[in-house]
């Protein structure tokens, strides 16, 4: 179980709380919880018994916006698990697949082929062949599952990337930039079924005085797996030859993302209970694993955590990804500041984040600009994984989800009370996946809910102007995967990546946004390809989806 946070550290966030600057002004964001008109409360997750006896039946799924039909707008794949007893005979249909077709949200599971029996966890998702349609790779309590979109219309399962273990995150990212996106997918415990003692059956699983599940420790964890795309379609286990060294920790999100700004894909793996792991790629291959060097390994009094959930974004304008990791429960959300070089300093603290310390057990998490207003926001899917915790005094199961407005200079404020809405709802909420499914130009959000039916939010809110950008690889990797965007406005710059995969065990919409405040037009457009390449655009008017193809500039993309 995680380690308790020291109770300085109570002390010093009460007085930065004191010392944070106030907006001008609240928020005018507002969601709008559509699941029902939508259609996608149809679909009711499964994750073990309701008393959460075991530790695979607490950790909950991941969901995906991803376009698989190529008709310009985000469809949405549910990830389901199972339950130890019907695995027996097969287990529970992993996945769902929800086309858009433009009012609600049609199951077409079956007639797409994405039939498969067993106990799913997350999903990333890539076009990995390179012929314009986007694969979908299912991670799980058993083999995983790499799909090939045949058509835009259905997919066939493939004998890919087949790891048996109990797999949770995933991303794909072409770190050694071949043209082909290559794939990492993270492990957790060695889960032996009638090996591990159920819940209440030993002193494994306690939790301040109540019953709880055994784990993660004193399990033994699985370390994760790094896999090499040929251009072919075949996946080649690179593990141990390209320097991925787990010692065996408790991995859950995963991102793909260029954090020392050289051009090459590095790795992050956020791991419960134990520290994270920062893979810096090489440049030859290989990686190096430099996440204690780096500051990415810990937390700022050096305590390992038990992270969840892991995002990148440049929140603070200053041209640097940096990166979000949710914590367990009586912790705080983790910020880790991009200081150049590969370096990294935890400024949770310092940006107001660290007002997650408490109760709250956080999940999924995204940098997302909910009001386009230019600034990255952060939200946050919370929820416990004991059904008894509420016996403790110290927190509760069904917990809201959080949203933190970016005021500007690198701090944030806890607005979650003054949205109110459906952010005040009580679930257990686990995988979160971002993007505008309705084309109107803001982000809408989808969250997994254990034992529950998803939960979608449109984003309704009186925001600024905007601009979204599909790229479209031609020597880089089809779906742009690793892409540098920098969009200039003014003396603003902002930064984002394309990317496969985050969050906790979820995937986004690939298509990057940004908030333009109330900018009509950026003046100048810059990609760096996932090869290299840089190339510069000129002049584009807001309010507008572009699609951007490599080598060949923008054009109108609706």
């Amino acid at each position: 179980m995680p380690l308790p946070v020291r109770a300085s550290l109570s002390l010093c966030f009460a007085a930065i709380v004191m010392a944070l600057p106030q907006a001008a002004q609240g928020p005018r964001i507002r969601f709008t919880d559509v699941t029902n008109a939508s259609g996608l409360a149809s679909f009711v997750n499964v994750s073990g018994t309701a008393t959460k006896d075991f530790i695979t039946d607490a950790n909950g799924n991941g969901v995906a916006f991803f376009d698989y039909d190529n008709d310009r707008d985000l469809d949405v794949l549910l990830v389901s698990g199972s339950t130890l007893q019907a695995l027996l005979k097969g287990g529970h249909q992993m996945a769902a697949l929800y086309r858009n077709d433009g009012a609600r949200f049609i199951d077409v599971t079956k007639a797409s082929g994405l039939i498969r029996r067993g106990w799913g966890t997350g999903v990333c998702i890539a076009d990995y062949d390179n012929d314009g349609f986007e694969d979908v790779y299912v991670t799980a309590f058993g083999a995983n599952v790499l799909w090939r979109n045949v058509d835009g219309r259905t997919f066939t399962a493939t004998r890919q990337a087949q790891d048996p273990r109990w797999s949770t995150g995933c991303a794909f990212g072409d770190y050694d930039r071949d043209g082909d996106v290559d794939l990492y997918v993270a492990n957790y415990v060695r889960f032996v079924s009638g090996k591990v003692p159920m819940r209440g059956q030993t002193e494994c699983g306690r939790f301040m005085n109540i019953d709880s599940f055994c784990g993660p420790r004193p399990l033994p964890g699985e370390p994760d797996t790094l896999y090499r795309n040929d251009g072919k379609g075949v996946f080649t286990d690179v593990t141990r030859s390209a320097g991925i060294v787990d010692p065996g920790h408790y991995g859950f999100g995963v991102v793909f993302s260029d954090l020392d700004d050289d051009g090459w894909l590095d790795i992050f793996v956020a791991n419960d209970s134990t520290p994270n792991l920062f893979f810096q790629n090489r440049r030859d291959g290989t990686f190096s694993e430099r996440a204690l060097q780096s500051g990415l390994a810990v937390s700022a009094d050096g305590r390992e955590q038990a992270g969840m959930g892991v995002d990148v974004g440049d929140y603070d304008g200053d041209g640097r990804l940096d990166l979000i990791k949710t914590n367990f429960a009586q912790d705080y959300t983790s910020l880790y500041r991009n200081e150049g070089n590969g370096l990294f300093v935890d400024a949770s603290f310092r940006s107001g984040l660290a007002a997650t310390l408490g109760p709250y057990l956080g999940w999924g998490v995204g940098f997302i600009d909910v009001d386009n207003d230019a600034l990255l926001d952060v939200f946050i899917a919370n929820g416990h994984v004991y059904p008894d915790v509420e016996k403790t005094g110290t927190s509760s199961y069904r917990q809201r989800n959080q949203l933190f407005w970016n005021v500007g200079r690198g701090q944030y404020r806890h607005v979650t009370m003054e949205v109110a809405g459906p952010l005040l709802a009580e679930q257990s909420s686990r995988g979160a996946a971002f993007g505008d499914y309705d084309n109107d130009g803001d982000l809408d959000i989808l969250v997994s809910v254990i034992d529950d039916r998803p939960i979608l939010l449109r984003n309704d809110s009186t925001a600024g102007h905007w601009i979204t950008l599909r790229l479209e690889g031609k020597t880089s990797n089809r779906s742009a995967i690793g892409a540098r965007v920098t969009v200039q406005t003014g003396s603003r710059r902002q930064v984002a990546e394309v990317r496969s995969g985050g969050s906790y065990i979820s995937h986004s919409d690939t298509r990057v946004h940004f908030g333009l405040g109330t900018a009509t037009s950026v003046d100048r457009i810059t990609v760096r390809w996932p090869n290299g390449t840089l190339e510069t655009l000129g002049s584009a008017a807001a309010d507008r989806f572009y699609v951007i193809r490599e080598g060949a500039g923008a054009q109108p993309d609706r």
